[in-house]
């Protein structure tokens, strides 16, 4: 049984306690935050677990075996710096951290004293990003050509970080697990108009072979849109995460190419086959996610979704944030 503590009883915090609470493998022993009010939702909720605003409680109780960090990223790091040096295991919200430096000191850490690190990249475990990497994997949809992503709403607004650190790192995640290679290039615009943090963005991700993914990441939309455009040479996909029951979609089309032998013999056809819907997964995400920790952790295995693969997604996000700054000049990696 493992025992967690759970520091942040926000906006995401009530799910990854349900999710803990539910599973015959865990417990979740102690919740902190710094709001009253959100403790005594978290005490009318589950009245056996203790609440407190104090985290040095947690942090070096002998009763908690991991610590859940689920609280603004200018926090992250000094609260998974203090749960490692206090032998607990790491989940901890995206993204990992604030800099680039902040997650490879942290994953140092953890490698010297034995402990699970998992950055909550929920998406990677959804039936939809499954579904993805298996079509990709038994090469359904041949050499891939392109990732493009809309994800936009209306508000959440964040005070801390702009909309490329709220919402990008979702598809980033995604695009680190499906591509699997390492970029050569970001290149971020976008612009402020309420707050002074960028609230519409855009981001194009360069990898070799001439794969390319795009972002469109939005708080000022005047609706909720998730739909991504995955093409590979065989096969395209389009897949609407807000689609109740088709969230995939594959289309067998595409364009084939005969007569290399110069520009001007080149042959264009275009192939325009059935489309079909492939069953995803309905098991929640988040709680397919909480029971991999708790293997890991039991097992002594290192997490897909772990500290190395919150550094890669930093890394992508300081490149955008520093493309951001010059006007959409290119970051190489």
């Amino acid at each position: 049984m493992l025992r967690v503590g759970v520091i942040g009883y926000g906006y995401w915090g009530p799910n990854v306690v349900r999710n803990f609470h539910s599973l015959g493998s865990a417990k979740v022993v102690s919740i902190c935050d710094q709001s009253e009010a959100s403790l005594r939702r978290a005490k009318q909720a589950y009245p056996d677990v203790h609440v407190t605003t104090d985290c040095s409680e947690l942090l070096s109780s002998p009763e908690i075996d991991a610590i859940a960090v689920i609280t603004p990223v200018w926090t992250h790091f000094d609260l998974a710096r203090r749960a490692l040096l206090s032998g607990k295991h790491l989940f901890i919200e995206k993204p990992f951290t604030s800099t680039s430096q902040q997650a490879e000191e942290l994953i140092e850490l953890a490698e010297k004293r034995g402990l699970v690190i998992m950055v909550d990249h929920t998406f990677l475990f959804t039936g939809a990003v499954r579904k993805i990497r298996q079509l990709i994997d038994d090469n359904t949809l041949g050499k891939l050509y392109y990732y493009d992503s809309m994800r936009v709403n209306l508000g959440l607004f964040q005070h801390d970080v702009n909309v490329l650190w709220d919402l990008a790192p979702h598809d980033l995640s995604i695009v680190d697990h499906l591509i699997g290679q390492k970029p050569e290039a970001v290149v971020a615009t976008g612009a402020p108009h309420l707050n002074g943090l960028a609230d519409v963005a855009f981001m194009t991700i360069y990898y070799p072979d001439n794969v390319i993914a795009h972002l469109n990441v939005n708080w000022l939309s005047p609706v909720k849109i998730r739909t991504t455009l995955i093409g590979g040479e065989n096969k395209m996909l389009v897949w609407n995460d807000l689609e109740a029951d088709e969230k995939i979609k594959v289309y067998d089309r595409g364009v084939n190419i005969v007569g290399k032998e110069g520009v001007y013999d080149l042959l264009v056809s275009y192939r325009s086959g059935d489309m079909w819907s492939p069953k995803v997964e309905a098991t929640e995400a988040l709680k397919a996610e909480m029971s991999y920790f708790v293997e890991c952790v039991d097992k002594g295995q290192r997490p897909f979704n772990d500290g190395l693969a919150g550094l890669r997604v930093v890394r992508m996000l300081e490149a955008a944030e520093e493309s951001l700054k010059r006007k959409g000049e290119a970051v190489y990696a």
